[in-house]
C-alpha cells in the first residue's frame, strides 16, 4: 500500500474514533471505543561481551469497533509505539518494528532517528457478515487454532511468542475466513491469507464436541510450500483442563522426504485458594540453527519455529497474595541443549483501570560448541493505563 492509501486509512482511523466518542457521549451507541497507554523500562543484559541496554518504550493502543446492524460488525485496532534506547543502535533493530509482515502494508513510521523510532501500524482490520448460521469475515484479523496455552502448532496463520508479553492481542494476519455452525459448539470452517512475501496459506477446519472434548481437524497448504495436517483437543480430567496439538508438515515439492512433526499437551488445574498451575510439553522434529536466544528472541516467528530446540517443558505458577497483587513465576527446561528459561512477574492493580508489573527473564542454555554456553537476561517496568 502507498503512502497516499496509509495516510487516508490512518485519518479515517482518527476521523471516526472522534466521532465515536462524541457518540458515545450522547447516550446508547453501537460505537465502542477503548484502548490502553503503558511506560515500559526495559534491560538487557548480553553475558557473552557484558553489555548493557537501557531502552524505553511508549506504547499506546486504540481500538474501534462498530455494530452496523445485527448482521454486520466492522473493527480498526491500532498500535502507537515510541521505542527509544540504545538498542536502536544496533543494526538492523528498528526493521523489527518498522516492517509489517501482512499482505497489505499498513505500519506507519512517523518518524525515526539513531536511538529511537515512532511508528503506528493497524493490526486489526476486518469486516464481519452473519447470515443465519454462515460468518464471513475478511480483513486483518485474528484466526485463534491454538488449543494450549504456550505454544500452538495449529496456530498456523498467525504464530506468537510467549516472551512477547506486551502484545496480549497477539499478531493477526490478513485472511478471508468462512465458517457455518453446524452446532453449539461445532463448525466447519475455510480461511486463506497472504503474507507480505505474497504466499498463500490455506486450511480448512473441522470442529466437533462427540461429548465432554472438544476436537479439531484440519488440513491446507502452509505459505505455499508445505501440506499441514493436524488436529487438537481440550477439555478436562477431574477438574484439571488438559489440550493437545499436533501438526505434520509436509514439503509440497518432496511428497515423500522429510517432514515435520510438532506435537504439545497441556495441563492446568487451580486450587479453591487460587493457587494455579500450568504444565505444558512441546516437541519438535525441526531443524533449527539459531546461535543465540537473542537470535530467536528477535525474530519473526511461523508456526514452525515457535521454538529453538525440540523438546522444551515448561511450568507456571501464580497466586494472588491480595486481590491486587498477583505473583507468577514461569520456567521453561530445554534437555537438547542443557539449558533453562527463568520468567518472574509480579503485577500490582494501583486502582481500577492502573496496573504495575515487573517481569524478569533468564535464558541459559549451550546451542553449539562454538558459541559455547549463552546467557541473556531482561528485567521490566511496566505502569498500564487502561480506558
Amino acid at each position: 500500500m502507498n503512502r497516499f492509501g496509509k495516510n487516508i486509512l490512518l485519518t479515517g482511523f482518527v476521523f471516526f474514533s472522534v466521532i465515536s466518542l462524541l457518540d458515545a457521549q450522547s447516550g446508547e451507541s453501537n460505537l465502542l471505543f477503548q484502548g490502553y497507554l503503558t511506560n515500559m523500562q526495559s534491560v538487557m543484559f548480553q553475558h557473552i561481551n557484558d553489555t548493557w541496554y537501557n531502552d524505553n518504550l511508549i506504547h499506546n493502543r486504540l481500538q474501534l469497533k462498530w455494530y452496523a446492524s445485527d448482521h454486520i460488525t466492522t473493527n480498526i485496532e491500532m498500535r502507537n509505539r515510541f521505542f527509544y534506547g540504545r538498542s536502536m543502535e544496533l543494526p538492523g533493530y528498528q526493521k523489527l518494528y518498522t516492517r509489517d509482515h501482512g499482505w497489505a502494508d499498513l505500519s506507519f513510521t512517523l518518524a525515526s532517528g539513531t536511538s529511537y523510532v515512532l511508528v503506528s501500524a493497524l493490526d486489526r482490520a476486518w469486516a464481519d457478515f452473519r447470515f443465519g448460521n454462515l460468518e464471513i469475515k475478511a480483513g486483518r484479523q485474528r484466526i485463534n487454532w491454538g488449543k494450549t496455552m504456550v505454544w500452538n502448532p495449529n496456530d498456523i496463520f498467525n504464530a506468537y511468542s510467549f516472551f512477547d508479553f506486551d502484545y496480549p492481542e497477539k499478531p493477526g494476519c490478513d485472511a478471508m475466513r468462512l465458517r457455518y455452525y453446524t452446532g453449539a459448539s461445532s463448525d466447519i470452517e475455510a480461511s486463506v491469507k497472504v503474507n507480505s512475501d505474497n504466499k498463500v496459506t490455506a486450511a480448512g477446519m473441522l470442529r466437533v464436541n462427540p461429548g465432554m472434548y472438544d476436537l479439531q481437524f484440519f488440513g491446507g497448504v502452509l505459505n505455499s510450500e508445505d501440506i499441514v495436517a493436524g488436529t487438537g483437543w481440550s477439555g478436562n480430567i477431574k477438574g484439571a483442563g488438559f489440550s493437545g496439538e499436533l501438526s505434520l508438515f509436509q514439503p509440497h515439492d518432496s511428497a515423500f522426504g522429510k517432514g515435520d512433526i510438532l506435537f504439545s499437551v497441556s495441563s492446568n488445574y487451580t486450587f479453591k485458594n487460587s493457587l494455579y498451575l500450568l504444565f505444558e510439553f512441546l516437541y519438535s522434529s525441526v531443524d533449527y540453527n539459531y546461535l543465540s536466544f537473542a537470535q530467536f528472541y528477535y525474530m519473526p516467528l511461523t508456526v514452525k519455529e515457535i521454538t529453538f530446540t525440540d523438546f522444551n517443558i515448561f511450568g507456571q505458577v501464580s497466586y494472588p497474595f491480595t486481590p491486587l497483587f498477583t505473583g507468577t513465576f514461569s520456567a521453561i527446561w530445554y534437555p537438547s541443549i542443557h539449558g533453562f528459561f527463568l520468567g518472574p512477574n509480579l503485577s500490582y492493580n494501583i486502582l481500577d483501570n492502573l496496573d504495575f508489573s515487573f517481569l524478569m527473564q533468564y535464558f541459559n542454555g549451550e546451542f553449539n560448541k562454538l558459541t559455547g554456553r549463552q546467557k541473556l537476561t531482561l528485567a521490566f517496568l511496566r505502569l498500564k493505563w487502561s480506558f
